[in-house]
């Protein structure tokens, strides 16, 4: 599975430093986990110190758009007005919007209202009312470092059946959270995340979940939510991630608008909400890195 290297040779992350005193005795833990048949990481989503600091800075920025958006976002807003606020500000920092022209998409930013569980597209014509529930999906590229986070937003008076669904969300979030440390598996997060949707009387989409990012937007592994303890790839010291779950008031199920080929709705037309958090598995446990 491993490559072979001498001690003293240099360390195959591209740290510059001997492999005895960088990723030997981490990659000799793996290789212990892999003959006992658990899914362990390829090095190639391993990331290096250099690597780590150039995504964190990315980070920063993600997390500085979503601040703004919060500052601004407004009943009678159009979320075209999102996506040029978004556009904008990333611009003003230093950063590229890195979902605009993403195999396609036409904006800088995703917002997606009430049933739409993901990948809406803004447009002049969506206008922000009382009552409604918005993800604020922001990606970035910064010196070639990509982050990625979003957040969920209450405009006026929303039903206290909307702002539970919220909450719950974002606890399911912090719940996932708590559950990423250093050889532990990528399934601990995911039941911790699937079972407190499941005790509040929410599901948990199956077809969409989250992924590795920080060298690309989208990277392995994809990081699903109604997994098991105990199950799927084994949580190493320099991956990065998403914890991203979209919870439905009602079924699980989805499509995609076949108009637009992007946005992604609940199929009951009930609502769906998602946080989304950007972690970095440390050697002592988690660092998130955009939220």
């Amino acid at each position: 599975m491993l490559g072979k290297l001498g001690r003293n040779d240099a360390c195959w992350c591209g740290s510059n430093k001997k492999y005895k005193a960088c990723h030997m005795a981490s990659d000799e833990k793996i290789e212990t986990f892999a003959r006992q048949g658990h899914i362990v990481p390829p090095r190639f989503i391993l990331k290096n110190g250099e690597q780590i600091e150039g995504i964190r800075e990315s980070g920063k920025i993600n997390t500085a758009v979503l601040d703004y958006v919060a500052e601004h976002i407004r009943e009678g807003m159009t979320t075209e007005e999102i996506d040029r606020l978004v556009h904008e500000k990333t611009e003003e920092l230093g950063g590229i919007p890195a979902p605009l022209g993403y195999e396609g998409f036409p904006k800088s930013v995703c917002t997606s209202i009430n049933e739409q569980v993901c990948h809406g597209i803004p447009s002049e014509d969506i206008v922000l009312k009382d009552g409604d529930i918005i993800n604020v999906d922001v990606s970035t590229i910064y010196n070639g470092y990509f982050s990625d986070s979003s957040r969920m937003f209450c405009i006026g008076n929303v039903s206290d059946e909307k702002k539970k669904l919220v909450d719950v969300t974002k606890e399911c979030v912090e719940l996932g959270l708590a559950q990423v440390k250093p050889w532990g598996f990528m399934g601990d997060m995911g039941q911790a995340v699937h079972d407190h949707a499941v005790k509040n009387g929410y599901s948990v989409v199956r077809e969409i979940g989250g992924h590795g990012v920080g060298l690309e937007f989208h990277e392995e592994p994809f990081v699903s939510y109604v997994t098991k303890k105990g199950t799927e790839m084994l949580l190493v010291p320099g991956m990065i991630f998403t914890i991203e779950p979209m919870v439905n008031m009602g079924t699980d199920e989805v499509y995609t608008d076949g108009g637009d080929n992007w946005s992604v709705y609940t199929a009951d037309g009930l609502p769906s909400a998602q946080w989304e958090i950007q972690v970095l598995v440390t050697e002592t446990g988690y660092e998130v890195l955009a939220y």
